[in-house]
């Protein structure tokens, strides 16, 4: 498994400005991720993990999570993202909101941009307000099963008519890196939404240098 989920959290934290400490790769361990975990919440605000969080027999930090401090919620309705975990670790007089991300590459991207960002974002004091979801026609039909969020990566232009419109990137898998590095914007088909035709309108949440 290559490292490369850290990298990426890493470029998107400093992004927005915050001091970030580097706790490198933990085992599969219980008790290597509750030493990480102490001293995490020892000396920041915020931890931020990757992997870990779903229902594999090496999948420690939710249980680590319940004995350290609580866990707010997890397994979340939407593609990509579902095995997220959030909630509080407790260090002696010190609490640290945790949020731990899936594995794989793409669903720890949007998971941030749907989760992370705003919630650092408002512990910094941000005052600006969020940036709104914009409406695009879709050039493709589009497969959504109602019952669960889904975002696709889509490349977002204006046609000759000057409409917006957007179409995806392909394959829409967590683990294609491609689909995000190709992409300039998600296509949020919210909970209840089915199937999209050509034509149809959809939101948009454009990256705008936050990805």
């Amino acid at each position: 498994v290559y490292d490369s989920n850290r990298y990426t959290v890493a470029g998107l934290v400093q992004a927005l400005g915050c001091e970030l400490i580097d706790m490198g790769v933990v085992r599969d361990d219980p008790a290597a991720l509750e030493q990480a975990f102490r001293d995490a919440a020892a000396q920041a605000d915020a931890v931020i993990t990757s992997g870990g969080v779903s229902v594999g027999e090496a999948d420690h930090t939710k249980a680590m999570m319940k004995k350290l401090g609580d866990v707010a919620f997890w397994r979340i309705a939407m593609r990509p993202g579902r095995p997220m975990a959030v909630g509080r670790i407790t260090q002696g007089e010190r609490s640290a909101l945790l949020f731990g991300l899936p594995g794989n590459p793409v669903a720890v991207m949007v998971t941030f941009a749907a989760f992370v960002r705003p919630a650092l974002q408002q512990l910094m004091g941000w005052q600006a307000p969020p940036l709104p979801l914009l409406k695009a026609k879709s050039t493709e039909a589009l497969r959504k099963k109602p019952g669960r969020t889904e975002y696709q990566r889509g490349i977002v232009r204006t046609n000759a008519a000057g409409e917006l419109v957007v179409s995806t990137t392909g394959n829409q898998g967590s683990g294609v890196l491609s689909s995000m590095v190709q992409a300039n914007g998600l296509i949020v088909l919210g909970h209840t939404q089915g199937n999209v035709a050509v034509g149809d309108e959809v939101e948009v949440m454009m990256f705008d240098g936050q990805l």
